[in-house]
């Protein structure tokens, strides 16, 4: 199949402008920064834009451009699942003001900016968590097979053990390089690992994929929007505990999910996925065999192995 070309500030132009002649767009606050080139709107790339490729248009807006077929079939699902959560989850989600092809088969959407700032760069404060409290909620709420008629994929729970496995073998080369203690990865025991497996038939909504960059937090430190929905699943809610210990720390995660309605086990048990994938992440990326920013990698590694009160109190358990 013929890859198409990788979209470039010329293609962003081109598509804002159709949208400009051909759409209620034309009277919209998209006219309003003047660009400073003579050629429509202020276009600026984003920073962080995972597998699509984001821009900034004007200051109120982001277009997002799937890269490829797989990637526009899951943006087509997400748009239909970002209006099913939207009532559930008590913090914004983007809204599409005008979605259709940037080439042929390969989709765009022109999203709502929401004002805030990225998770990586910003604390969430005790306000904030409660925002992660109803989120994590929230999604519970959604119904499960409503979001499987969009398209939306059920996810098999992952294995602790198979995750404590690599992350025994990912310490051992990370203890090599100074960057970890191995031996703090035998807290979790084989039977920690199977106290703490999935529970059967806990299958709720996911987002999968909550780092950071995903978390638009205001300057006071509530949690105001979350971003990107593409990976979306119905599974193992303690993959969101998971993803949420290694973009605001493990402590900040737990409370959000023990406010949540989250016990002591599903909670202890996304937090040592999250310590397993960062230590797989980390000594993949000294391998050679990741691109990711060292820096993001050593602070999201830092994170999920943040102590926490239920852990100390638990410690002989696990």
């Amino acid at each position: 199949m013929t890859q198409a070309a990788t979209p470039t500030a010329d293609t962003v132009r081109r598509v804002v402008r159709s949208l400009l002649q051909d759409s209620p767009l034309h009277d919209s606050p998209l006219q309003d920064p003047p660009l400073q080139d003579g050629g429509g709107l202020r276009i600026a790339p984003v920073a962080e834009g995972g597998e699509h490729s984001t821009w900034f248009v004007g200051a109120w807006h982001v277009l997002r451009l799937a890269p490829d077929r797989e990637a526009s079939r899951r943006q087509r699902r997400e748009l239909r699942l970002r209006e099913l959560v939207r009532p559930h989850i008590g913090v914004a989600v983007p809204v599409s003001v005008a979605h259709g092809e940037w080439a042929s088969g390969l989709t765009y959407t022109l999203d709502t900016l929401i004002p805030g700032g990225s998770g990586e760069q910003r604390d969430v404060s005790a306000v904030g968590e409660a925002d992660l409290a109803g989120l994590l909620s929230g999604l519970r709420e959604v119904p499960g097979p409503q979001a499987e008629s969009l398209g939306v994929p059920r996810a098999t729970p992952r294995s602790l053990e198979t995750l404590r496995a690599a992350a025994e073998r990912a310490a051992e080369r990370l203890a090599a390089a100074d960057e970890f203690d191995p031996a703090r990865l035998k807290q979790l025991t084989a039977g920690g690992v199977v106290q703490l497996a999935a529970q059967p038939g806990a299958a709720f909504l996911v987002h999968h994929d909550l780092k950071g960059e995903h978390l638009v937090v205001s300057g006071d430190g509530r949690v105001r929007g979350v971003l990107d929905w593409t990976d979306a699943a119905v599974g193992d809610p303690t993959e969101d505990i998971a993803g949420l210990a290694v973009a605001v720390g493990a402590p900040a995660a737990v409370r959000a999910a023990t406010l949540a309605g989250y016990g002591a086990r599903p909670c202890l048990r996304g937090l040592w996925l999250a310590r397993c994938d960062t230590l797989t992440r980390l000594a993949d990326r000294l391998g050679g065999r990741s691109g990711s920013p060292l820096p993001l990698l050593r602070a999201q590694l830092a994170h999920a192995w943040e102590a926490i009160l239920l852990e100390r109190l638990t410690e002989d358990t696990w």
